[in-house]
């Protein structure tokens, strides 16, 4: 099944990407020590820290869907029977995910395309030279949660019509 791939996929990326907030944490640790105990800063490790929380979330964002990690209002919700779920869902993703992944991918792909054409440079003097790279996030973004959108509406699809899918695991419950 599609939905099960894309599941899949998110969680590999989800995987590997989340040991990028090892680095985070240690360059943003190291440009405190610095700016703090020695008075002096490099450019390059400030913006390695934004490139790095950039990566991190940006990429992480479909996989943080996957595990139903995203806010919602949890009281209510775990209350209801898994159709209500599946219908709130199923509602929420078509009236407010995809849309705003399309109008993600709409709105940033002139920006993103003009930052390739000049190759992008530096945001500050003497920093990381490769804000290309940076922008091209946002629209690899908004297609890797379109993806899990569309993975999301298959499982609440099958809740909807009957089957019983467990939504963390994206399995059929009674293994089919």
């Amino acid at each position: 099944m599609a939905g099960r791939a894309l599941d899949a996929f998110s969680d590999r990326l989800g995987r590997t990407v989340r040991w990028l907030a090892v680095p985070l944490v240690l360059v943003q640790f190291a440009v405190v020590v610095l700016r703090y105990a020695f008075s002096t800063s490099l450019i390059q490790m400030q913006e390695a820290v934004i490139y790095l929380h950039a990566t991190l979330f940006m990429l992480a964002i479909a996989f943080t869907m996957r595990q139903e990690g995203h806010v919602r209002v949890d009281v209510l919700y775990a209350a209801l029977p898994p159709r209500r779920r599946a219908l709130i869902d199923l509602i929420g993703v078509l009236v407010a995910v995809i849309p705003f992944c399309l109008l993600m991918l709409w709105t940033c792909w002139p920006f993103v395309a003009a930052s390739w054409r000049i190759r992008e440079g530096a945001i500050a003097y003497g920093g990381i030279p490769y804000q290309y790279l940076l922008k091209s996030l946002i629209p690899a973004m908004a297609i890797l949660l379109l993806l899990q959108a569309v993975a999301h509406l298959c499982r609440c699809a099958l809740t909807l019509v009957g089957r019983r899918v467990d939504h963390r695991a994206g399995q059929l419950a009674n293994g089919a």
